[in-house]
């Protein structure tokens, strides 16, 4: 991947063949190699609808038919509203990943938890932009929902999950008997609900994602 741009290796995992294209079928195979449900994975297949064009643009001005993604033009299917911590190219802005650290992480503990995710979510939202925040805040929404511990999203996982290489650690993880010990499941939410009386888990301890191999639950 040496050659790829931040933003193509965020998505090359969804390319599993690596033939530079991304259909439907490797999009639910992706989330659900992430350990995502089949109703969650099927949803991601609104990616393919939503970004198949702006990427197909790099090479003709026809739809794909099959609503492919084309992994060399992915960073045309940048939406407003983001981070801009891609840049027009797709390349990684660091300075603004660590200023957005910086500016939204009120604790000081290296991550941000939801509040501060909607807060940041509210922050990039520009005028006349429903498009760009809706996409903005599934995009946040997911990588909570992968990424939590003890309720925050932490520094160094999500840098990783911009370069993409932090997918492929979770793969591997969930192949291996401990499991991939982060994310947010329903059975999570339902469990915390119904011992504690809330979703945030994590403050009553029960925040536990053992064997996320054996459960695909996200």
């Amino acid at each position: 991947m040496a050659n790829l741009t931040a933003l193509q290796q965020h998505v090359a995992f969804w390319d599993q063949d690596n033939d530079g294209i991304i259909t439907t079928l490797d999009v639910y195979n992706g989330f659900r190699d992430l350990g995502f449900c089949v109703l969650f994975s099927l949803g991601g297949l609104l990616i393919n609808f939503f970004f198949s064009y702006p990427t197909r643009l790099g090479h003709s001005y026809f739809p794909d038919p099959f609503f492919r993604i084309y992994v060399d033009s992915i960073h045309k299917a940048k939406h407003g509203s983001d981070t801009g911590i891609y840049d027009s190219d797709g390349y990684l802005r660091l300075p603004l990943f660590d200023e957005m650290f910086d500016k939204m992480d009120n604790n000081g503990t290296g991550s941000l938890g939801v509040s501060e995710l909607f807060g940041l979510h509210k922050r990039n939202r520009v005028a006349a932009d429903p498009a760009g925040w809706s996409f903005a805040f599934m995009e946040w929404w997911t990588t909570w929902l992968l990424l939590q511990k003890n309720g925050r999203v932490w520094k160094e996982d999500l840098k990783h999950a911009y370069d993409g290489s932090l997918f492929h650690r979770i793969k591997d993880e969930r192949t291996k008997e401990r499991g991939w010990q982060q994310g947010y499941s329903w059975k999570m939410f339902a469990k915390g609900m119904m011992d504690n009386g809330t979703w945030k888990t994590w403050e009553h301890g029960t925040d536990k994602t053992t064997n996320r191999k054996k459960r695909e639950e996200l």
